[in-house]
């Protein structure tokens, strides 16, 4: 089972950025990205984030996201999709960065999960 990398943040130029910095160091790893409403404002759309999450090619996701109402909105989007969604409650920059980094280097997701906990956000 592949794993991939999405990105849910309330702005859409943040989570450009982030994908752009995976980019240079885990480039085989699918990174999609939901940023900002549907009209292009501050906020984030369940539909934003469940397009994210059909264009990733991955069979599975690692999610990032960076204020609590973008993580409701990705446990909306969890229980529409057939794809299993794991949400992971750290700083979004280090934490996608760092589990892109270590999915491109072929570590599994129990060895991710374990070196993102220093980086949980209380």
């Amino acid at each position: 089972m592949s794993l991939g990398i999405l990105i849910v943040s309330h702005v859409a130029d943040i989570t450009v950025g982030v994908q752009k910095l995976i980019s240079q160091t885990a480039a085989q790893v699918p990174v999609t990205v939901a940023g900002g409403t549907d009209d292009g404002g501050v906020g984030t759309s369940v539909d934003k984030i469940q397009q994210a999450v059909a264009a990733n090619k991955a069979d599975e996701l690692l999610a990032f996201y960076d204020l609590g109402s973008a993580k409701m909105n990705l446990e909306m989007a969890q229980e529409f999709s057939d794809k299993p969604i794991h949400l992971y409650d750290v700083a979004l920059i280090e934490g996608a960065y760092t589990a892109a980094a270590l999915l491109q280097a072929g570590v599994e997701r129990s060895e991710i999960k374990k070196q993102l906990r220093p980086l949980k956000i209380k």
